[in-house]
C-alpha cells in the first residue's frame, strides 16, 4: 500500500526514516480518535451527497472495526504506512475498494491530525480531572482523620510554629481545588472542531462543518482555516501547561511524604506494596513513587517547553516542525494522568505515628502563640516579642502542641472545616459528568 502524497517516485531511506520519526508508534494512541472523526467526516459526506449512504455505511462498520482493533491494540502501522491516517486509508481502500479511497474527499492529514489529537486530549484532559478529584476525596478524609494530629509546622525546613497533619493534607486538596478552573479552561480551548479546515485553505465543496462539529460532540467550531493550522502547537502547550499545574502540586505533596516518612522524623509509614526495596541493603524500603512523581512534575513542564520551542517560531500556516509537538504532548498528558493515579494507592495505604509526630515538637515552638496570648492581654506586640526572644523555652506557657487549637480565624488550624472543600468537589463532579456525557455521545456514531 502506498504514502498518501506517494507520486510513483521513490524516497530516500535515510530522509524516510528520519521524516517517519516515531509517528507509528505514537499514532497507536490516536488511531481511536482518527476513526471516530473520520465516521462524522463520512456522514457529512453523505448529507452533501458526495457519498452515497451505502457508501457511509460500509466506511463506519469497517472504522468502528478499526477502532475496536486500535483499542486492543491490534491495528497495525508499519513504517510503510508513515502515520496512522494512511493506515486507516490504505486499510479501508483494501477491503472496500474506490469508497475507501473516497474517505480522504474534502480533508487533509492536517486536519485529521488536529482533529484526533483534540479528540484524545479532551478526554485525557476529563481523566486528569477525575483523577484530581478522587485524589482530594482521599486527602479530604485524611484531613478529617487526622484534623487532632498535632505536628511541628515548618519554615525553611526548620520547627515554626505546632500545626496538624489535618490542616496540611486540607491544604493539599485546596491547592488541587485551585488547579481546577486551569483543566477546565484547557477543556474549553482544546474542544473545538478543527475539521474541514483542510490544509489550512479549505476546500471547494460545500463542507458542513458544524454539522461535522456537532456529530463530534465539539463545544464550537474554529472558524477561520488558517487560525485551525496556527493553533497547532499552541493548543497542546495551553492543555499541557494546565496539566502540568497539578503535578507541581503533588511534586510538593510528595516532597512532603518523603520527608515525614523518613527514619529521622517517622510522623508517618508508607505500605510496603508502594515501596520498593534495595538490591544491597536488606533494610531498605524506598519511596520510589513519590520521588518519580516529584521528578515527572518537571519532565511535564519540559515537554510544554518542547512544544513552545517548535511552534513558536513559525510563519502562519503548517509546517513540518509541528510533527514534532505530537510525542511531547501524548506522553506529557499520560504521565500527567499516571502522577495523580500514582499517588491514590500511597494516600490511601498510609500509616500515621502519632506519637512521633508529637514528641518530635520542641518547647519553643509555642514561642509565637505565646507572643500572642501577651498581646491578649495588653502586652505592645514588639515588647512581647522581645521578652519570649529572650527565653523561647522558659517563657511558653502550656503544652505547645496544642497551641495551634487557639487559632480559631478564618482559614486556621484551629477553626479547620472541610465543608467548603465537600462542595467543591461536588460541582467539580458534576462539571466532569456532563462533559462526559457530551463526549459520549460522539461514539454514538459506532453504536449498532
Amino acid at each position: 500500500m502506498s504514502r498518501l502524497w506517494d507520486k510513483g517516485e521513490p524516497l530516500d531511506q535515510v530522509i524516510e526514516r528520519f521524516t517517519v520519526g516515531r509517528d507509528p508508534e505514537l499514532d497507536l494512541r490516536l488511531v481511536h480518535y482518527d476513526a471516530l472523526s473520520s465516521a462524522a467526516h463520512a456522514t457529512m459526506l453523505c448529507e452533501i451527497e458526495i457519498l452515497t449512504e451505502a457508501d457511509k455505511q460500509q466506511l463506519i462498520a469497517e472504522l468502528k472495526l478499526i477502532s475496536e482493533e486500535a483499542l486492543k491494540g491490534e491495528f497495525p502501522i508499519t513504517r510503510s504506512d508513515e502515520d496512522g491516517h494512511t493506515a486507516i486509508e490504505n486499510r479501508l481502500t483494501e477491503r472496500l475498494g474506490d469508497v475507501g479511497r473516497r474517505i480522504h474527499t474534502g480533508r487533509s492529514r492536517n486536519d485529521q491530525v488536529i482533529a484526533a489529537i483534540r479528540l484524545y486530549g479532551r478526554e485525557m484532559v476529563l481523566k486528569q480531572y477525575a483523577a484530581l478529584l478522587t485524589l482530594v476525596d482521599a486527602l479530604l478524609l485524611l484531613a478529617d482523620k487526622e484534623a487532632e494530629t498535632s505536628i511541628p509546622g515548618y519554615t525553611h525546613t526548620r520547627q515554626a510554629m505546632p500545626s496538624t497533619l489535618g490542616f496540611l493534607f486540607a491544604a493539599h486538596a485546596e491547592n488541587l481545588l485551585d488547579d481546577i478552573p486551569w483543566l477546565e479552561n484547557a477543556f474549553g480551548h482544546i474542544n473545538r472542531s478543527p475539521l474541514g479546515s483542510a490544509s489550512g485553505f479549505g476546500v471547494s465543496l460545500p463542507l458542513d462543518r458544524a454539522r461535522v462539529c456537532s456529530l463530534l460532540a465539539f463545544d464550537s467550531l474554529q472558524l477561520n482555516t488558517i487560525a485551525v493550522q496556527n493553533d497547532r502547537g499552541k493548543t497542546e502547550s495551553l492543555v499541557l501547561g494546565a496539566a502540568a499545574a497539578p503535578a507541581l502540586d503533588l511534586s510538593r505533596l510528595a516532597g512532603d511524604l518523603v520527608w515525614y516518612s523518613s527514619d529521622e522524623l517517622n510522623f508517618m509509614t508508607l505500605h510496603n506494596r508502594v515501596t520498593t526495596g534495595s538490591s544491597i541493603m536488606p533494610q531498605k524500603r524506598n519511596p520510589d513513587v513519590l520521588e518519580l512523581i516529584r521528578a515527572s512534575a518537571q519532565r511535564i513542564r519540559s515537554r510544554q517547553a518542547e512544544i513552545s520551542a517548535v511552534y513558536s517560531p513559525l510563519s502562519s500556516g503548517y509546517h513540518r516542525d509541528l510533527q514534532l509537538t505530537k510525542e511531547p504532548f501524548l506522553e506529557g498528558m499520560q504521565l500527567a494522568v499516571d502522577c495523580l493515579q500514582a499517588m491514590l494507592p500511597v494516600l490511601e495505604s498510609l500509616t500515621i505515628n502519632a506519637d512521633s509526630c508529637r514528641q518530635a515538637m520542641n518547647r519553643a515552638i509555642g514561642a509565637t502563640d505565646e507572643v500572642y496570648r501577651r498581646v491578649a492581654e495588653g502586652t505592645p506586640f514588639r515588647s512581647a516579642y522581645q521578652e519570649i526572644a529572650a527565653d523561647p523555652i522558659g517563657t511558653v506557657k502550656g503544652d505547645p502542641a496544642d497551641a495551634w487549637r487557639q487559632r480559631t480565624h478564618l482559614g486556621a488550624p484551629g477553626a479547620l472545616d472541610l465543608s467548603g472543600y465537600r462542595e467543591r468537589v461536588a460541582r467539580a463532579k458534576s462539571w466532569l459528568d456532563v462533559q462526559g456525557q457530551k463526549i459520549e455521545t460522539a461514539w454514538s456514531l459506532f453504536s449498532d
